[in-house]
């Protein structure tokens, strides 16, 4: 009964979907307060039944109810509770269902924190996401019913694939997903603009948190993905520009042009135009990444579906949001007004560089990653396009992105002074220097080691920089530094901590030069030296998990003599999917890492295995935290702050008519 409760509930979020969609556009049309109101109540409503639904599933799989469908292709008796849960969205269907959560919790977001929004734009962005829940719940319930039910169950599932079958299922997807929904908003704002005409300083505040939110979780999705792909399919890497990794680093592309773009829109009311684009471009591109990861076009171990049927309706749906989206946007964009003026060495100038260089980079990957399809669709012809095409293209568009961010944050508005911007990062530069120079000294090649060494180090300090001079400009005793620097926006902290974690992950990149690797045949007792660390084989043994087989060895990691650590790396064999599983061993030391991943045994009872040595690796996904961290300290400052406008300054005159805040 629950589960056809769960069924029906969104069945009624569809209807309540359209009537979200129709009644607050019509409303703001009229000029119908009654109207407009109604899309609020829409979208909590079906926030509600669609939690209920997702609760269903959820249920379903937690009782091992074998007479859904859903639940005998991705679940077992035997797997592990935390599987149980995370496997709800360990597929097609419960994943679309996670995706239809999450994009009515932005619905229901819109209404809780829109009070200060003005009644006709609310209702807009209100019809828009209607219509964005209108077009996926349908997709749910006419190609991916999660609630199907067989006549004969059977007594046992097929049980979840087994490289899913990790915490990072736990994390990564929904992560991920908020990164890409949460752009439905900017996209819902960015449409309700131009249906309404309203687009100045205070939309751009209106929308930049919501950007943020969503930048903020791509972040850390796509971080804690690289991770799980690092320790799991044991390739011993971080990035390996699988096509739907590319899917996830498009919007973030976008999105983080879009950001800059929105400060300046709030700031000067300039590059309205371009903040309108990112903002129908971000969204766009994570929907584009839904259609490849879901319609069956490209091959990958992300890859949910291979359904022709379901492709289709997703790419009606990138037909119908993305084309609507720019042709509005073409109709409308003629009659933007361009804003504030400003020099092109500027502040605004350093920005538009910053967005040039951004959405470069975004149809560099977007090309890579389509045209293999195109050329098979058109031709027939099969060709593939990895690393080295993505590595050769993307360098020479980065490294003067990278060269230009501390330059940027030096400039003032409207009208800039380079040489003085170049003066104030002196420090920086010398700082970025040393520590090419101390790599060189100490590491030695290779020479790109080096140079992104020295690059990501002046990213590094010169996203302090600017927090530096504005609070110590010259000598000054520490009270004084502290009270500036307790009295400079948070949005300025922000943007410090997010491009110094940008700054950590390069340093972090460019040790993967310094790095070593082997591969050998593991034997009880025998040593193998791998960087500053050797590793001694103590043990190969078979052992036995909750719904696997693993052949495990047990290795102590030694410096000097002296153990340091104990790593357990093993390849798991899953019965009832009838599948492997490699298990990487990994010990940190510091913020290096030794990793070892097995391979296939041989005769004698030794195993293959591939191990490294990655000095720094860590630093990879600590600056994606530092990142992140920057972003929500950007998104606690008040200016920023969702549904709170600007305040003018009181008046001396007025101080004791009201209590201070």
């Amino acid at each position: 009964m629950i589960v056809e409760l769960g069924h029906y509930a969104l069945v009624l979020a569809l209807a309540l979907a359209l009537v979200q969609f129709v009644a607050p556009i019509v409303g703001a049309r009229r000029g119908d307060e009654a109207l407009m109101a109604t899309g609020a109540s829409a979208a909590l409503g079906q926030f509600a039944l669609v939690t209920f639904a997702y609760g269903a599933l959820t249920y379903a799989h937690l009782v091992s109810d074998f007479s859904v469908v859903n639940v005998v292709e991705h679940s077992h008796t035997l797997k592990p509770l935390i599987y149980k849960i995370s496997g709800v969205w360990g597929n097609h269907e419960g994943s679309m269902l996670l995706w239809d959560l999450i994009l009515a919790l932005c619905g229901a977001a819109v209404v809780a924190f829109s009070a200060n929004l003005p009644r006709d734009l609310r209702a807009n962005v209100l019809g828009v996401q209607g219509l964005i829940s209108v077009a996926f719940l349908a997709f749910i319930l006419f190609t991916s019913n999660p609630f199907a039910r067989l006549a004969n169950p059977p007594l046992e599932g097929a049980d979840l694939n087994p490289i899913l079958q990790d915490p990072g299922l736990a994390i990564h997807p929904p992560l991920l997903y908020v990164g890409y929904v949460g752009y439905s908003v900017a996209f819902s704002f960015a449409a309700a603009a131009l249906i309404g005409g309203r687009i100045d300083a205070a939309w751009a505040r209106f929308v930049r948190p919501w950007t943020l939110i969503a930048w903020i979780f791509l972040t850390l999705g796509i971080a804690m993905g690289s991770y799980w792909a690092y320790y799991t399919l044991g390739w011993g890497g971080f990035w390996f520009w699988d096509p739907v990794e590319n899917a996830s680093l498009m919007p973030w592309l976008a999105g983080t042009a879009l950001l800059h773009s929105a400060s300046v829109m709030e700031k000067r009311e300039a590059l309205k135009i371009w903040t309108i684009f990112l903002a129908i471009l971000a969204f766009s591109l994570s929907l584009l990444g839904t259609f490849l990861v879901r319609s069956g076009v490209l091959t990958s171990v992300h890859s949910f579906a291979s359904d022709p049927t379901r492709g289709v309706f997703i790419l009606a749906i990138l037909v119908v949001f993305i084309g609507g989206a720019l042709a509005l946007f073409a109709s409308r964009a003629g009659a933007l007004a361009g804003g504030g003026l400003f020099a092109p060495v500027s502040r605004e100038g350093a920005l538009v560089l910053n967005n040039l260089l951004l959405t470069a980079a975004c149809a560099t990957v977007l090309v890579g990653t389509l045209y293999p399809l195109a050329l098979e669709a058109f031709t027939g012809e099969k060709i593939s396009v990895g690393a080295p095409f993505f590595n050769m293209t993307i360098l020479p568009i980065a490294a003067p992105l990278f060269l230009a961010m501390p330059f940027g944050q030096q400039l003032a508005w409207k009208r800039g002074d380079l040489l003085g911007a170049a003066q104030r990062l002196v420090v920086a530069v010398g700082l970025s220097l040393a520590v090419a120079l101390a790599a060189l000294a100490l590491r030695g090649g290779p020479a790109l080691s080096i140079l992104l060494a020295g690059l990501a180090a002046f990213v590094f300090f010169g996203g302090f920089a600017e927090i530096a001079q504005r609070i110590a400009p010259r000598r000054t005793q520490l009270s004084v530094m502290l009270a500036r620097a307790r009295g400079l926006p948070l949005s300025a902290w922000g943007t410090a901590f997010a491009h110094a974690g940008l700054g950590v992950t390069l340093i972090g990149i460019a040790a993967i030069g310094w790095g070593d690797e082997k591969v050998a045949t593991l034997k009880i007792g025998q040593q193998f030296d791998i960087g500053p660390y050797r590793v001694v084989v103590t043990e190969v043994a078979p052992r036995t998990g909750p719904n696997y087989t693993e052949t495990v060895a047990r290795m102590d990691v030694r410096e000097d003599g002296r153990l340091v650590a104990v790593i357990e790396p093993s390849k798991r064999a899953f019965q009832a999917r009838r599948m492997s599983r490699t298990e990487a061993g990994i010990a940190t030391m510091g913020l290096g890492q030794i990793y070892v991943a097995l391979g296939d045994q041989v005769e004698g009872g030794a195993i293959d295995a591939r191990l490294y040595w990655k000095p720094l690796v860590t630093l990879i996904w600590i600056g994606a935290l530092i990142m992140s961290f920057g972003g929500l300290v950007s998104l606690a400052d008040r200016r920023l702050r969702i549904g709170v406008a600007r305040r003018a300054p009181r008046r001396k005159e007025m101080a004791g008519a009201l209590p201070a805040e």
